[in-house]
């Protein structure tokens, strides 16, 4: 009988016996376990038995079978078709430069032990006044496959220039190392981002990776409208089309917030920047038209923590309860003050609990008084222009730490700094700009809707 005829027999006698005990199990399920269990007790034995039977490895003979294989021949068009050489492998790392970096410490962030470069920033002045003590910048790093830089780049934006400055530190062909400065106008881009409020705006603008200095621009955009001290709520959101300004494709810094929509409790606050024809500076108005500069900011401080409201309180020194006559902002010593609005300086100087004082008149009756100031800088009689710095924060007076007191009176009568300000009255648009700001609005309102978008996409 041939193989192939075994094998088929023994196939077709395979079928019947399943077919056979297939009835058989129908027919006395009982017996068909004990008769499986008992084959299972002895699967040990049969393994073993099987197991012998495979030869020992080290007994099998071994043969090495050597050929010569010649290449194919290639022609001349062919051959100059074919790499001379192998590109060198160039991997790119980056990070930031800290306040605190050595020339070693910089190198072992970017994961490269290259001595020669490590020595190099040490003794170059151009790569150790721009690499050392300077934090923020940059760093990119070239390294070949012997984890060796072959060039090393920083870029960074000098003040608010529009242009960018590139140190360049490079290795030659002999292995030699120099620097030089580079310089080349910034990119502008826009780029289009949305939140949501969890906590607070910075938390919800990290996550959403948005620049701070894009949510600085959002608080002051709105500063009028919202309060976002007490009024921000979780599910508050907002859309955000800002500039993004780039240096050989990678972003350095943002530039300005072009539009927005905050909506806080449910209602909606839109914001769009626009500068009329002839005038020398731009502002933000709503989509309607309406001027979101008002005569008063909000606020004297830029996103300080208010620690005590307008009205009555628990005087924190004579532990008696007293009107608070103006809101109290908490700011380390030195922070910046801005006057509210423009006006004259009525009075610079000591008063009692208040310290350092500073009281501006504006038009209509209307004054503000900062106190507890560390430093005055205007005199009386001088004039100052909304958002002018005069003076910075401190704690002289009866006062239990660093702070601002601000108060806000109208013909000498005090008033809630807050609700006074949010109630002044907003500039408005020229009537001869406004066909161009309505073509404008329209492209507004689109790039908003797909910044929108965005939130919605990372939601789900």
């Amino acid at each position: 009988m041939s193989f192939s005829s075994f094998f088929n027999s023994a196939a077709a006698h395979t079928v019947d016996a399943a077919h056979a005990v297939m009835q058989l199990a129908q027919r006395h399920p009982r017996r068909v376990l004990a008769l499986v269990g008992s084959v299972l007790l002895g699967t040990g034995a049969t393994a073993f038995a099987v197991a012998t039977l495979v030869p020992d490895p080290s007994t099998v003979p071994v043969r090495q079978v050597v050929e010569v294989v010649q290449p194919a021949a290639v022609n001349a068009s062919q051959a100059t078709a074919l790499p001379t050489a192998i590109a060198p492998f160039v991997l790119y790392r980056s990070d930031t430069t800290r306040s605190n970096d050595s020339a070693d410490s910089l190198l072992r962030r970017l994961g490269v032990l290259d001595a020669a470069v490590a020595q190099f920033i040490r003794s170059d002045a151009l790569a150790r006044q721009t690499l050392l003590g300077r934090a923020g910048r940059g760093v990119t790093a070239e390294v070949d496959n012997n984890n060796a830089i072959t060039k090393l780049t920083t870029r960074w934006t000098p003040d608010d220039s529009a242009n960018y400055q590139k140190l360049v530190i490079q290795r030659n062909g002999l292995g030699q190392l120099s620097s030089r400065i580079e310089a080349a106008p910034l990119q502008v881009s826009t780029r289009l981002a949305s939140g949501s409020i969890k906590s607070s705006l910075f938390a919800a603008t990290d996550e959403a990776r948005i620049p701070d200095a894009v949510a600085v621009q959002l608080a002051e955009i709105f500063s009028g409208d919202i309060d976002f001290y007490r009024a921000l709520r979780k599910g508050d959101r907002f859309s955000v089309v800002y500039e993004s300004l780039e240096a050989d494709g990678e972003p350095l810094r943002a530039g300005r917030v072009l539009s927005a929509d905050f909506v806080n409790n449910g209602k909606t606050f839109s914001a769009v920047w626009f500068q009329e024809p002839g005038l020398p500076k731009g502002a933000y108005y709503t989509l309607d038209g309406s001027s979101l500069r008002k005569a008063f900011l909000a606020s004297p401080l830029e996103f300080s923590r208010m620690t005590s409201g307008f009205g009555g309180r628990m005087h924190p020194i004579a532990k008696q309860f007293r009107m608070h006559t103006g809101v109290d902002y908490a700011a380390p010593t030195g922070t910046p003050i801005r006057s509210v609005g423009d006006g004259t300086v009525e009075f610079a100087g000591v008063q009692r609990g208040y310290g350092n004082v500073v009281e501006i008149m504006h038009r209509d009756g209307k004054s503000t008084l900062y106190a507890h100031m560390s430093r005055m800088d205007v005199r009386k009689g001088q004039r100052v222009s909304q958002g002018d710095r005069i003076g910075a924060v401190g704690t002289t007076g009866w006062s239990t730490g660093p702070h601002l007191h601000f108060e806000f009176r109208v013909n000498g009568v005090h008033h809630d700094p807050m609700t006074l300000a949010s109630q002044s009255e907003s500039i408005q648009l020229s009537a001869t700009s406004r066909p161009a700001f309505d073509r404008m609005v329209g492209q507004v309102r689109r790039d908003l809707a797909a910044a929108a978008t965005l939130s919605l996409a990372s939601a789900q």
